[in-house]
């Protein structure tokens, strides 16, 4: 008797540690012109506007612009995502933290969902894009606010 729950017990945690090693909590790589936008179901096509959240249980979504992953919060639990990434300007098809990026909105710089938002790793880069193509930048928190409207 003592065996079996011992056994039973072993198969649980073995279970429970497999379960708990499967949740990654890590990034992709986005497949440029496979992928879908998990948002609009376009093809990620676009190496200067993908971007992705992972949540803290390890879902990845896809995203083929930051308006369309900005416009996907609405419909979660910010606090259940444990990372933001997006792809940037000057560093296509290399996604960074979100959160650190800055994000210039201008009707000069078209993104694929018409939202005219991109992000770019410091807001000295933004600005100096700012400079060239008019428009506005935005932190993270401010761009986030902009898109719960």
């Amino acid at each position: 008797m003592i065996f079996a729950r011992r056994t039973k017990t072993s198969i649980l945690l073995f279970q429970l540690l497999v379960l708990a090693g499967s949740c990654k909590v890590e990034p992709e790589p986005i497949v440029y012109g496979s992928d879908a936008c998990h948002f609009c179901r376009m093809t990620i096509v676009e190496r200067q506007y993908g971007a992705e959240m992972v949540t803290r249980k390890g879902k990845v979504y896809k995203f083929d612009a930051v308006e369309c992953m900005l416009n996907q919060l609405r419909d979660l639990d910010a606090e259940s995502v444990a990372l933001f990434q997006v792809n940037t300007y000057s560093r296509p098809g290399e996604l960074i933290d979100a959160t650190q990026a800055s994000y210039l909105v201008s009707q000069e710089v078209p993104s694929p969902m018409g939202g005219y938002l991109t992000a770019f790793e410091s807001e000295a880069k933004a600005q100096i894009a700012r400079t060239k193509y008019s428009g506005t930048v935005y932190a993270w928190k401010e761009i986030r606010n902009r898109f719960k409207e």
